[in-house]
């Protein structure tokens, strides 16, 4: 056992010492300074324990991205239990599921979605995120199950007056803080476990390479059921910096003008974020600005948004990262000054953590050739929650195996070719979606792109390119294969060409391949396109 030294609540606490009047966690409707966040996240713990919420317990988090969400996640961490954070919009079935494997006694969720949590007969306590007093027409869609009212900025209810929690405890580094939900193979949610050590390594080593100080401010838009999301909180308060947490990206324009005004030096986003940003951004908003840097993460941009955003945001600059759920949020990031000539690139390991490219039998490989992309470090998970035998697939001899495939250049920076499972075999081929979606993704009149893999007449695959079209754009489906055999050869070059109006995508902005899949194998079976 060890004490509570490298937690982001012991963070909190050192810096509510520190700085107690500093900015913490702000949002349009509420602001924390380190002070405040402290008060809050100590007197929830103590709710939370006399609830009976003890060391190593697992307690659900379902609430919009705000001070609230925040000040919980820190509670519960404070207690030495485990934070499962989840998308509001979980389906039923997979809250079941989620239920089953946690062994959850105790939730914490937003007002407005209590009828969605209605007979779920394993919690025995609900802490509701309201305006106000929650009504009793609210407490019956959860009864049996007590239900504690908290406030939207974090704070309890005051006629109830818990002892708040005057010590953090003991904790082992190896204990979980935190279990993220990711889809699985058989379509049943997995759990990843994340430690106390995790997130500490995976939090310091973010810090590091972006260089944050308390000087710093984060303009938040991700949700904290991310990976990416909590780690931009967590890395702000190690730093002893501060985050604006904005919930309202729907509309670009009221973010841009937050993040002037709340004078942010950093924001970061996924691939969507700066495309809407690239669409519907007024030039004028953006030379308000004063950020210092940006990162993106989760998943490949274009080329062409790779460079709005380095000359719409400039001189701020663009770290761009790689990870996954299962390294706690970051694995490689390229350094902004190689960003030309190492252009495409995921860059190298983060500070810790050691990348590889390894042939199917873990043998390491020569740089240029292609294999699966491999990492080691303190961040890497310990597995999924009872789920050995998926933890045996991604975990060999402390190394994580990405399930992506990659490659390494002379001078140590690594390239990815796509996802394992997601490369095509075409007429004895192996060939990646993402070289053609980049191909067709520099044509003029191409908008977004994904590519998906088919069956042929042969029982191989054939690829077929979704394309969304920019406005008032017409090219035909051979238009656009023309314009691939240009740069592709022949075996490379998309069969089929579909359009659409809008790709599927999760609410972390990446496009689901497999729904996609669903929608193209429909399309190309319809009578219209056997005419």
């Amino acid at each position: 056992m060890s004490t509570h030294a490298d937690t982001a609540p012991s963070w909190v606490r050192a810096h509510a010492q520190a700085t107690p009047d500093a900015p913490a966690v702000d949002s349009p409707w509420a602001r924390l300074t380190y002070a405040q966040l402290e008060t809050r996240m100590l007197a929830l713990a103590g709710l939370l324990r006399d609830a009976g919420v003890e060391p190593g317990a697992r307690v659900l988090i379902a609430l919009p991205l705000g001070c609230a969400a925040a000040v919980t996640g820190l509670a519960v961490q404070a207690l030495g239990a485990c934070a499962v954070e989840l998308d509001r919009e979980t389906g039923a079935d997979s809250l079941e599921d989620i239920l089953a494997q946690t062994g959850a006694r105790h939730a914490v969720i937003f007002g407005q979605d209590a009828r969605r949590w209605t007979g779920r007969a394993s919690l025995t306590h609900f802490f509701v995120v309201h305006g106000s007093r929650p009504p009793e027409r609210l407490r019956g869609l959860l009864a049996p199950a007590t239900c504690t009212w908290l406030q939207e900025d974090g704070t309890v209810d005051p006629d109830v007056v818990p002892a708040p929690l005057s010590a953090l405890p003991s904790l082992s580094p190896e204990a979980p803080a935190s279990i993220v939900y990711t889809s699985g193979s058989t379509g049943t949610p997995r759990g990843v476990l994340q430690t106390f050590a995790n997130i500490a390594a995976n939090t310091r080593s973010i810090v590091e390479y972006l260089g944050l100080t308390a000087r710093d401010r984060a303009m938040h838009i991700l949700p904290l059921h991310y990976c990416y999301g909590k780690s931009v909180l967590q890395t702000h308060l190690l730093a002893g910096g501060s985050v604006f947490l904005d919930p309202r990206f729907m509309y670009p324009q009221v973010v841009l003008e937050a993040m002037a005004s709340e004078a942010c030096t950093g924001f970061a986003g996924v691939p969507l974020t700066f495309e809407l940003l690239r669409r519907q951004a007024a030039p004028e908003s953006l030379s308000k600005l004063t950020l210092r840097y940006l990162t993106q993460a989760g998943g490949g941009m274009s080329p062409d948004t790779v460079r709005w955003t380095r000359e719409s945001f400039h001189p701020a600059e663009l770290f761009v990262m790689y990870g996954q759920t299962e390294a706690t949020a970051r694995l490689s990031y390229l350094p902004p000054a190689r960003a030309t000539d190492k252009a495409g690139s995921i860059g190298q390991g983060i500070p810790g953590v050691t990348l590889a490219v390894v042939a199917e039998d873990g043998t390491p490989l020569a740089d240029g050739e292609v294999g699966q992309l491999v990492a080691k470090g303190a961040n890497v998970t310990p597995g999924y929650l009872d789920a050995p035998d998926e933890t045996a697939a991604i975990l060999h001899d402390g190394w994580l195996w990405t399930g992506d495939l990659a490659w390494r250049d002379a001078d140590g920076f690594f390239f990815l070719v796509g996802r394992a499972k997601e490369i095509l075999k075409v007429g004895g081929h192996r060939v990646s979606p993402v070289e053609m979606e980049h191909v067709l993704a520099r044509h003029p009149a191409v908008l977004e792109v994904a590519v998906v893999g088919v069956p042929d007449e042969l029982g191989g695959e054939a690829a077929c390119a979704v394309v969304v079209l920019k406005p008032d754009a017409t090219p035909k489906e051979d238009d656009l294969r023309r314009f691939c055999r240009e740069s592709l050869p022949a075996h490379k070059v998309p069969r089929h060409v579909l359009f659409t109006e809008a790709l599927p995508r999760g609410p972390t902005g990446k496009v689901l391949k497999a729904d996609l899949r669903t929608r193209v194998l429909s399309s190309l079976s319809s009578p219209e396109s056997r005419s």
